[in-house]
């Protein structure tokens, strides 16, 4: 048990790298920008596995032992168990006045008749009872031990369920401009992580379409800027030739296609862009997801038109819903769009030859590109464009034209096969701790012998098998009382007390 408490602790340790360090399967992007501000120590800490904390060798071992260690802790105890459940309540001592709570009685009925009620009233109590030759012995509370064992035996289940949610689970995200669409295909993710055990061919064939995208800030004195509504309007349709279906996702109201959970987890703007080439033909058109920086949506994006002619064309810069410039520079002063404009850097070079490389969407490799500067050369040329301006590059390289803005919404599409057993661990897990805190574990004992005069004495102890429990020496006077016309408490004092009679 010390062994598993001390890996528990442990594991808890080891995953908090995971919650404070960027991980590659959520975040590659950042890990990669991480390592390059600090290349030493992010070399260390990739070649340990610092980026991806939950599937690195050492997390694993760690798991592994935890639950070797748990498998280990339970057989024995439910042995155990299994015999006491089997025995019989202990014989009845023979000075019940040193248990730590005692009372005796005396009575006018036959000591047979005594040790009947007595038994009949612990039974009540839910006692299991043993009537021996003159006295009674009760004992209850096994469920305390269950308890344990069930709580245990929940954390093996549940490291079961978190096993086969990450290795037959998966857990996608796509960025969706309002209007477009995403088939559930694999080629349709922005970016995916999945287990050992995942099957692509699986995923359930359905299609989402975001209608509509609607986000409210509060404009008010009181909280100005803060989010009071996203909302996503959806076309859901859940197999090929089925018909469609309308959804409205929310933060907290995920959609769930075949056991599939889709949620809304972010949302920023898309600027929409046209830009022409030197030879005057569309290069690129369309929404381009830029993503946000601050709480008021200051938004940094990169549009790329590599089939320009003759040469390729590039611009990266920034969408700022509600534009200022001032003395800070360009910036957004409230996240709704009030007043867009898009603050962009041209660059240009010649054609690039595809290289099969992945590449981010939302920033500018500026290798083998040069910036455009202005028309004398004397700095960097830098383009401010409202909905529907447009403006010439100089050196007749071509146009760009800010057409408009569309919102996108990022939702996560996930499934994890464990998940039901994992969660019904947990509460199988609760239940057994609410038993092993809150289950008293008691032996009673009571004892009756006939006296000279003709009477019965009566002698009641009690023991609790659990440290800082209450009621024991209540119980014991109530149950001499019950027995008895007349009754005294009697409390052994611990030996070195420094009490008289010690």
């Amino acid at each position: 048990m010390r062994t598993a408490l001390t890996l528990l602790m442990v594991l808890a340790v080891a995953a908090i790298p995971g919650a404070l360090l960027p991980q590659r399967p959520n975040q590659p992007f950042e890990v990669e920008a991480w390592i390059e501000q600090r290349p030493t120590l992010g070399g260390l800490y990739d070649a340990v596995g610092l980026f991806d904390v939950y599937a690195s060798p050492w997390f694993a071992a760690i798991y592994l032992l935890l639950f070797v260690s748990l498998i280990g802790c339970i057989v024995p105890r439910t042995r155990v168990y299994w015999r006491a459940l089997r025995a019989q309540p202990p014989r009845t001592p023979r000075n019940l006045g040193r248990l730590p709570a005692s009372a005796r009685a005396t009575s006018s009925r036959p000591a047979a008749e005594v040790l009947e009620q007595a038994a009949a009233r612990l039974r009540s109590r839910r006692f299991r009872v043993v009537v021996r030759e003159d006295s009674v012995a009760a004992e209850r509370g096994y469920l305390r031990e269950a308890g344990n064992l069930v709580f245990h035996l929940s954390l093996v289940v549940m490291l079961v369920g978190l096993a086969v949610g990450a290795l037959g689970g998966y857990r996608g995200s796509v960025v969706l401009p309002v209007g477009q669409s995403f088939a559930n295909t694999i080629s349709q993710y922005d970016d995916i992580t999945a287990g050992g055990r995942f099957d692509p061919t699986s995923l359930p064939p359905f299609a989402i379409t975001v209608e509509e995208f609607v986000a409210e800030f509060e404009t008010g004195p009181v909280q100005q800027g803060a989010a009071r509504v996203f909302r996503a309007d959806l076309q859901v349709t859940e197999a090929p030739g089925e018909q469609p279906y309308d959804y409205t996702l929310e933060v907290n109201r995920p959609l769930v296609v075949e056991g599939v959970d889709v949620h809304l987890i972010q949302h920023g703007y898309a600027p929409v862009v046209t830009v022409r080439d030197g030879n005057g033909d569309v290069a690129f058109s369309g929404a381009v997801p830029f993503l946000p920086q601050d709480g008021n949506f200051t938004s940094a994006g990169a549009i790329k038109a590599p089939d320009a002619r003759p040469e390729q064309l590039a611009f990266q810069g920034f969408f700022l819903p509600t534009a200022a410039v001032d003395e800070l520079g360009p910036r957004s002063l409230f996240p709704d769009a009030f007043a867009p404009e898009l603050f962009l850097n041209a660059w240009y070079g010649p054609p690039r030859e595809e290289s099969g490389v992945p590449e981010n969407v939302y920033s500018l490799d500026v290798t083998g590109l040069e910036q455009m500067t202005t028309e004398d050369g004397s700095d960097s040329l830098r383009l401010r464009l409202a909905p529907g301006e447009s403006v010439e590059l100089p050196d007749g390289r071509g146009s760009i034209t800010m057409d408009g803005w569309e919102r996108w919404v990022k939702l996560q599409i996930s499934d994890t096969p464990g998940l039901g057993v994992t969660l019904g661990s947990v509460v199988a897990a609760v239940l057994g701790l609410c038993l092993s805190l809150f289950v008293r574990p008691r032996r009673i004992w009571v004892r009756a012998r006939t006296t000279p005069d003709g009477g019965t004495a009566v002698e009641v102890g009690g023991l609790d098998r659990a440290d800082a429990r209450t009621g024991l020496e209540e119980d014991v006077e109530e149950l001499a009382g019950h027995l008895g016309e007349e009754h005294d408490t009697a409390r052994t004092v611990p030996v070195g007390s420094g009490e008289d009679g010690s």
